[in-house]
């Protein structure tokens, strides 16, 4: 196992004396792996990746709290704080392979934020991502085969909360299957997502589905 810790970006930006946006990044970084070459990729990769966001939030996101700022102000309406908060879950860490994924949550008014869920699958040895059809080796059909096994999952799934999915979630399962949406666990599953909002209501948040892994020799 890959020793990974958990590193962090934060700050309160303030207007006028006035606190308008908060962030918080988490990111991991491997500090020990035999894996070396791999692991150095990660960890760049993964502190690019905040910093790509923290300049986003400071930069654009900042200029727009700004301008809600201003405009509630001047119309006596009470102060809005921008907020957004990244972490991760380290979902699968074995040998030479590392899985996990992102949640970011962004606020930036409404009646509530939104979060988005990103998935990084590693191999250390190679220093680069596992495609989905590394699991599905021999089965060139291993995608219609998912659909059919998530659109098996929601069925069921209806029969205890009808509201769960919108009506055609089938049409749109297809439109919006995305292959970096998965990530490993250490069950020999791998877990498909969809965003908020791609085939469920809010209320639903992300949905999952857990799918037998056909080649586990890892």
């Amino acid at each position: 196992m890959n020793e990974i810790i958990k590193k962090e970006l934060k700050n309160e930006l303030t207007y006028e004396g006035t606190i308008i946006l908060t962030y918080k990044i988490e990111y991991p970084e491997i500090t020990s792996s035999y894996y070396k070459f791999g692991s150095n990729i990660f960890n760049q990769y993964n502190k690019t990746q905040a910093i790509q966001l923290e300049n986003y939030i400071t930069n654009q996101l900042f200029k727009d709290a700004i301008e809600i700022y201003e405009y509630n102000t001047s119309q006596g309406f009470p102060v809005m704080v921008f907020e957004v908060i990244q972490d991760y879950t380290i979902t699968y860490n074995k040998d030479f392979i590392v899985s996990l994924y992102s949640d970011n949550y962004e606020f930036t008014g409404g009646a509530h934020g939104n979060t988005v869920r990103t998935a990084q699958n590693w191999d250390l040895c190679l220093g680069r991502s596992i495609p989905l059809s590394y699991f599905f080796q021999g089965n060139p059909y291993y995608i219609i085969d998912i659909l059919k096994n998530i659109n098996s999952q929601i069925s069921s799934q209806l029969q205890l909360n009808p509201s769960q999915y919108f009506d055609n979630y089938c049409e749109l399962v297809l439109d919006t299957f995305n292959l970096k949406n998965y990530y490993i666990t250490s069950s020999n599953n791998i877990v498909i997502f969809f965003q908020q909002y791609d085939i469920a209501p809010y209320s639903s948040g992300i949905p999952t589905f857990y799918i037998p892994i056909l080649n586990d020799e890892n």
